[in-house]
């Protein structure tokens, strides 16, 4: 083992176009991104060419543990994994990271829009009076309890001058902006911090993950014309709409594909382990005439290992679909109480490891009543075959973001308008105490 690794002592489908991921005004790195979901523990330590491609130096997988529907349940046994997961990719790099770049998903994040305007009084506008416009909307966005993790500016207004994407050098007397607010409770990100401290990591950012996920699977007319992004993980399913190449809108779901895991074992009276077989070997949405003729070897809790039921494959389809169905109804729900059903267009991009099971395209489409498509991640050069499945959408979406894509005008330091707010503190604190 090398002696910089951090592992712990021995304890058919659409997809995007097969081009490699390209990002306009690259940050060369290297950067090390962590995906923290309810399923799997994900690191990469990757880079950005000079021709907009993105490269992986070092990858590491870990079962989840100590992870329920995206937070920490449990801090040594999420250390442990984090551990490992980051191990692998330092020793295949051959470096040591010292922060990562981390998908938000715990704290229930929740997305907002806000308009403000700021007095300019006929000058040229200038990169401070777009930091202050950012600091206004972290202001009104604040929320006792809650932090936030992003402002983004979708667009400004020069006075009357609508629709100006950098309105620095204009004059104006009043400048307008629209910014997108995401942010999430305060203490889960503590718990979050404080594990990472205990692995010897910096948070580096927080990224969206619905974000990510889009950046890895939405490709550019997608992401400016309009779509909403899927990502359907193991706790949770998350949602994102682009249009005008932003994004608009991101929620959360605490349900995803382990939810379908325990329906199948709970209906059939199987173990999880087993359920989960059965439901990547044999599970579908929809129905067919040889359904309830096929029969399933099903292995029953508390039996004797030789005792096997034979069960009709019709009743395994009838675990599964109810609760896709629920998925995609709140899914509904969801986007038509955010009013974005214009901007969200007609396009649909499924993603994330639970989008894979038979038949979830055609239900989507069904349900949502939109064009959908299964979007895995733009190929990643040096990433290994087994992690460029939708599974690891937000993963590779985490190196894009870290290298420039999604982020508006990433020459202005908004951070530095934060000064050593409560988050910056924390960090301070966890670094020093923990």
């Amino acid at each position: 083992m090398n002696s910089m690794s951090r592992r712990p002592p021995a304890l058919d489908v659409m997809t995007r176009a097969e081009e490699p991921l390209r990002v306009k005004n690259i940050r060369s790195g290297p950067f090390g991104v962590l995906d923290i979901g309810s399923s799997k523990i994900t690191c990469m330590i990757g880079r950005g060419e000079a021709d907009g491609r993105l490269r992986c130096m070092g990858f590491g997988w870990q079962k989840s543990r100590g992870i329920k529907s995206g937070g920490i349940v449990d801090l040594e046994e999420a250390e442990k994994a984090i551990r490992a997961a980051v191990g692998a990719a330092e020793d295949q790099a051959d470096t040591r990271l010292k922060s990562v770049l981390v998908n938000l998903s715990c704290g229930t994040p929740e997305s907002r829009l806000f308009n403000v305007q700021w007095p300019v009084d006929g000058r040229a506008v200038v990169a401070d009076d777009i930091r202050r416009v950012v600091r206004e909307a972290r202001q009104r966005a604040n929320t006792d309890g809650r932090a936030v993790i992003h402002a983004l500016p979708l667009s400004f207004a020069t006075d009357e001058t609508a629709g100006v994407t950098d309105p620095r050098g204009l004059f104006c007397d009043i400048l307008s902006a629209q910014l997108h607010v995401v942010d999430a409770g305060s203490t889960a990100l503590r718990t979050l911090a404080a594990c990472l401290a205990r692995c010897e990591l910096d948070i580096a950012a927080l990224v969206s993950a619905p974000l990510a996920a889009g950046l890895a699977t939405l490709a550019a007319d997608e992401r400016e014309l309009g779509a909403t992004v899927i990502d359907m993980g193991g706790g949770t399913t998350t949602m994102a709409v682009f249009s005008e190449g932003q994004i608009l809108y991101t929620s959360q779901l605490p349900v995803g594909g382990h939810h379908v895991t325990t329906d199948i074992a709970k209906g059939l009276s199987t173990s999880i382990a087993h359920a989960e077989r059965l439901k990547a070997l044999y599970g579908n949405c929809h129905s067919s005439p040889d359904d309830q003729r096929e029969l399933l070897p099903v292995p029953l809790v508390g039996e004797a290992e030789h005792q096997i039921a034979q069960v009709p494959r019709s009743h395994l389809i009838s675990c599964v679909r109810p609760r896709l169905e629920e998925i995609f109804e709140m899914v509904k729900e969801r986007l038509e109480m955010a009013g974005l059903g214009r901007e969200g267009g007609s396009r649909v991009v499924l993603t994330g490891g639970a989008s894979q099971l038979g038949g979830v395209r055609e239900l989507a489409a069904q349900i949502l009543e939109r064009q959908v498509r299964l979007g895995r991640p733009g190929p990643v050069i040096s990433l290994p075959d087994s992690a460029s499945g939708p599974g690891f959408a937000t993963l590779v979406g985490l190196l894009a973001f870290a290298t420039g894509d999604g982020q508006t005008m990433h020459d202005i330091d908004f951070d530095s308008e934060r000064g050593q707010g409560w988050f910056g503190k924390m960090v301070d604190f966890l670094k020093n105490r923990v």
